[in-house]
């Protein structure tokens, strides 16, 4: 169960810029909000802090949502905004706010980009990214108004991992679909390719992160 953020951390979140996430608050106050995993102090001077995309969402939830515990569609292990991958049972919140909330976060990985990428480029995956490839690229679907498929069958994307390093599968009925699958992760910085399946002839996609 993850606890709300306190009152003072709270209006910290709020008063974080719109859109670069950057935070002021007193130094316990910003090193509480790196504890919990919703700030990351830069490296570089001025080390100034930011909202990471944990943070960012905690911004966009409403307020009755700080009260409750968390419930995220697809956990994360590390407590970090998990997007829907597909495929999960109970897909929880949905419509509008829902959309809200996902481009809030991508917008938050954009910053995240820009503040840890050495050129500052934000058109290519970060390193939180890599290390979470199926998170990262079911995230850049959904903040794009793509719909991940429910339970075990039905359209929507799936997004699971694949034995190749650094690279992730995604699976859709619906060839149109898949092309506009595409086209939204090579917009997002991925390097695609369709394939066919051997044994059943499904056509599915290998997304990477491009490195340059």
């Amino acid at each position: 169960m993850t606890r709300p953020p306190t009152a003072a951390q709270r209006r910290v979140i709020d008063a974080a810029d719109p859109v670069t996430g950057r935070l002021r608050g007193t130094e316990a106050q910003l090193a509480a909000l790196v504890k919990r995993g919703l700030a990351f102090r830069h490296p570089r001077p001025p080390h100034d802090h930011f909202l990471t995309p944990a943070g960012h969402r905690a911004k966009e939830a409403e307020p009755s949502e700080q009260t409750a515990p968390a419930q995220p569609a697809a956990a994360a292990a590390d407590g970090v905004f998990a997007a829907r991958i597909g495929g999960e049972e109970d897909a929880g919140r949905t419509g509008p706010a829902r959309l809200r909330e996902v481009r809030g976060v991508w917008q938050g990985l954009l910053e995240l980009r820009r503040m840890t990428n050495p050129d500052g480029a934000v058109d290519r995956p970060c390193a939180w990214e890599r290390t979470h490839l199926v998170q990262a690229a079911a995230l850049a679907l959904e903040a794009a108004g793509h719909r991940p498929a429910e339970g075990d069958s039905g359209p929507g994307y799936r997004v699971r991992a694949t034995p190749q390093p650094e690279a992730v599968a995604v699976r859709e009925p619906d060839a149109a679909r898949l092309r506009e699958y595409t086209a939204t992760l090579d917009d997002a910085g991925w390097q695609v390719g369709e394939y066919t399946e051997p044994r059943t002839r499904a056509r599915y996609l290998l997304a990477s992160p491009r490195r340059m």
